[in-house]
C-alpha cells in the first residue's frame, strides 16, 4: 500500500522527514561553514592575500628580524 503523503512528494519523504533531513542538512552546512571561516581567519593572519607595499618578501623580512630579535632576547 503506498503512503498518500509518499505519492505527494518529489523526493519520496514525508513531510516530517524531509524537515528531519532539512534540519541534519543545515547543521552540517553551518559546522562546515563556522570551520571554513576559521581557516580563512587563521590563514589571513598567517599570510594577507593582499601583500604589503613592498610585497610578501619585505613582510617576510620583517617577520624573520622580529623572530631573530626575540630569540636573541631570551639567550
Amino acid at each position: 500500500m503506498v503512503d498518500s503523503n509518499r505519492a505527494d512528494s518529489l523526493s519520496g519523504l514525508t513531510e516530517g522527514e524531509a524537515q528531519e533531513f532539512h534540519r541534519f542538512y543545515m547543521q552540517g552546512f553551518l559546522i562546515f561553514t563556522a570551520i571554513a571561516v576559521v581557516a580563512h581567519i587563521l590563514v589571513w593572519m598567517w599570510r594577507p592575500w593582499i601583500p604589503g607595499p613592498d610585497g610578501y618578501a619585505q613582510s617576510m623580512i620583517d617577520g624573520v628580524k622580529v623572530a631573530a630579535t626575540s630569540l636573541v632576547n631570551l639567550v
